[in-house]
């Protein structure tokens, strides 16, 4: 691909542009510095109730002690009482109270992100997840519950020791809420799953594709917003994290790993974010046309006047040229 080409995501139904020509040479998106390691002994997450955190709402042990806590975060974006949120009104403003869960979970070792965690740790981990998800579904207040990773500065990590986030809402996040829409509306047209119509235009053509197992996929959405973005998606259709069984997350676990290294190996180890996209915990009835996915999105560009003044995000990377780059392609090519 040479020009530039308007793309329109087809559950959100927003466009974005793919602009090649505006990317000079793919080295241009390595990691400039080297990631600086903060050393344990000034790290709150060391220990965290010697450093003043509550007692784990939840915790996974070995021989040797704790090697998973969730705790409730030190510093909330959304306070926990037993309460729903109160609506009211200022001025032509709806105001509702910030009321939620913000749990932290946090791994053992100081230095091995989720990349290099053991398959063991590494699904310990999501089966946490699914653990508070359940259990913040007791909470008659919740509607939503987000999951994600931050993971360096750019990301907006503030602490090196990795560590991954869930929050309860009591509403139904924009972006959520667009994408659930546009499922909607595509099950209603067609009888089927938009998710998995890109899960299947992706498996046949393969150029987009950057791993795969028998259960799960990765590839560089076609309507990528961001270079070198991913998305890991379960081949068969679930709606709801939460209820997804051991199994088949074991193998999504596994494809997140892979696709974490190939950006940590071939971007030479660049921040990033990932979070979870899965239908509301209430109504679930409402849901079943939902395919819940993780986005990953490395931090290799910052959005400028035209995307923040149109909402338009500009992509100059082709997402063909992306996934060739990952798999390891595009360096053979270079170096023939």
């Amino acid at each position: 691909m040479q020009n530039s080409e308007f793309r329109r995501d087809m559950v959100s139904g927003d466009w974005v542009v793919i602009a090649p020509k505006r990317a000079a040479r793919p080295e241009q998106f390595f990691s400039k510095t080297k990631r600086k390691r903060v050393a344990r002994s000034t790290c709150p997450f060391e220990d965290p109730q010697k450093n003043g955190n509550d007692e784990p709402v939840l915790f996974y042990t070995d021989e040797k002690g704790w090697v998973i806590q969730v705790i409730p975060n030190k510093f909330p974006v959304l306070a926990h009482r037993e309460l729903c949120a109160m609506k009211s009104e200022k001025g032509p403003y709806q105001v509702m109270e910030g009321v939620g869960h913000h749990d932290i979970v946090i791994t053992r070792d100081h230095y091995t992100n989720f990349a290099h965690l053991s398959d063991e740790m590494a699904n310990r981990v999501f089966k946490a997840f699914q653990e508070r998800c359940h259990a913040m579904a007791n909470d008659a207040c919740v509607k939503y519950i987000s999951m994600f990773h931050n993971w360096g500065p750019s990301a907006g990590a503030s602490i090196y020791h990795p560590h991954y986030q869930i929050l309860s809402l009591p509403i139904i996040p924009p972006d959520v809420f667009r994408s659930l829409r546009g499922s909607a509306a595509y099950f209603e047209k067609t009888g089927k799953c938009v998710h998995c119509a890109m899960v299947e235009f992706e498996r046949k053509g393969k150029k987009r594709v950057v791993y795969e197992n028998k259960e799960a996929i990765v590839f560089a959405p076609f309507v990528s917003r961001e270079p070198f973005e991913l998305r890991v998606f379960p081949k068969k259709h679930f709606p709801y994290f939460e209820d997804t069984d051991e199994r088949t997350m074991h193998f999504i676990v596994d494809a997140l790993q892979k696709a974490l290294l190939l950006l940590e190996v071939q971007l030479r180890d660049p921040d990033y974010n990932f979070f979870i996209h899965t239908a509301p915990i209430r109504d679930k009835e409402k849901y079943g046309h939902y395919h819940w996915h993780i986005e990953i999105q490395p931090k290799t560009s910052i959005a400028a006047g035209f995307e923040l003044g149109t909402g338009v995000e500009v992509n100059v990377v082709d997402p063909d040229d992306a996934a060739a780059m990952l798999r390891g392609d595009a360096s053979k090519k270079r170096k023939a």
